[in-house]
């Protein structure tokens, strides 16, 4: 076996898919495909279905002359990494479910089990926008609103696997309720499903976050008020985060990210206004796109399994 045969068997779980690759060490990917999660089937037909897929992969791996060496899995949720327990889901179902050592058992391989938006994270900050940055704080804007802080290549887990959860800062005290209980977090104003609630809110007309950033763009004054509403909820909790982690570099990705110069302009100057004393740091959008969590899953592994030859 030489390096050059090695790949890492890597899934990325969501609500609605998987996104599954063969990763080899330098990050390159030599196979993947996608498969349904279907999570109305109920937790353990999920399982079997990521198991049945990581070990199909790691038999393409095997039949294309290459060596699995590792597998690392994604999820979203509260994960807990050191124990590789998928703790709670709301969008897989998953609770407590072991699938770390499931997956182990199944595969024979050092295996990996992380939060799907540390490892985006850890993606973006080792082979990314935020390469070479050393301190990067990665931010996932879509239904909701998660970020990673990602230093020298590590990503912080926090005593309970819940590190990261920017979208749960309150920015707004009087503002909408928010699917954790209280009102006014910057996900019930910010995030993608927000923007296009708010608009609906009051124009009586249902419509997206990107169809609103087009009508803002084109100089819709209610979609121009929505669209400046979240771009400022955004800032205050991003000043917050820089407050917080002193990073050199903020990425942002997820659904949001494709507004372009349409959030970023705005968002750059809205950051820079709320900053004093603290550096401002170098805002940019993700560059992995939807790759980004089975390669940081992928990195997650190769970790385990360099901690795991020691």
């Amino acid at each position: 076996m030489t390096p050059g045969d090695e790949v890492v068997v890597a899934l990325d779980v969501g609500g609605t898919g998987m996104k599954c690759a063969l990763v080899r060490p330098d990050g390159a990917t030599v196979h993947a495909e996608r498969h349904a999660t279907d999570a109305a089937r109920g937790p353990e037909a999920v399982v079997g279905t990521i198991l049945d897929v990581a070990e199909g992969l790691a038999g393409k791996a095997r039949a294309d002359g290459l060596t699995p060496v590792a597998c690392g899995i994604a999820v979203p949720g509260v994960v807990d990494e050191a124990r590789g327990v998928a703790v709670w889901s709301a969008n897989v179902g998953f609770r407590d479910v072991p699938l770390r050592d499931l997956a182990r058992e199944r595969l024979d391989l050092p295996t990996a089990l992380g939060h799907d938006v540390r490892v985006g994270g850890l993606a973006e900050a080792r082979l990314g926008a935020g390469r070479d940055a050393g301190h990067v704080l990665f931010v996932a804007i879509g239904t909701g609103i998660a970020a990673a802080h990602v230093v020298d290549g590590a990503a912080a887990v926090g005593a309970h696997g819940a590190a990261g959860e920017i979208g749960h800062i309150l920015v707004r005290p009087d503002g909408p309720p928010c699917g954790c209980g209280r009102p006014g977090c910057l996900e019930a104003v910010a995030s993608a499903s927000a923007i296009g609630r708010r608009y609906a809110e009051l124009s009586g007309a249902p419509a997206t976050a990107a169809e609103v950033a087009d009508r803002a763009a084109a100089g819709e004054p209610l979609a121009g008020q929505v669209w400046r509403e979240a771009v400022e909820a955004l800032a205050d909790g991003l000043a917050t985060g820089q407050a917080l982690f002193d990073v050199a570099t903020i990425v942002i990705g997820g659904g949001l990210a494709q507004a372009g110069p349409r959030l970023f302009d705005p968002l750059r100057t809205a950051l820079r206004e709320r900053l004093t004393f603290h550096r401002e740091p170098r805002l940019v959008a993700a560059a992995l796109g939807d790759e980004a969590g089975c390669l940081g899953a992928a990195l997650l592994a190769l970790d385990t399994l360099a901690k795991e030859s020691r």
